[in-house]
């Protein structure tokens, strides 16, 4: 799954851990979901996506075929 999440984050002047610590994971989670090694769970995929005030699909699109 592709992300803007680095995007989004750089954007807003958020370090990782500080996305981190807001989303309760680890900073080696938002790294992973970031460089797309690592696909959130749906809830965290809520609470990412909520954080911003944006939609699920406008931070996660599937990988093109």
């Amino acid at each position: 799954m592709q992300n803007v999440l680095a995007d989004l984050r750089a954007e807003r002047g958020l370090s990782q851990a500080a996305l981190a610590d807001a989303l309760g994971v680890s900073r080696q989670t938002v790294i992973s979901i970031e460089r797309g090694r690592f696909d959130p769970s749906l809830p965290l995929a809520f609470r990412i996506a909520g954080h911003f005030g944006l939609r699920i699909e406008d931070v996660f699109r599937p990988d093109p075929e």
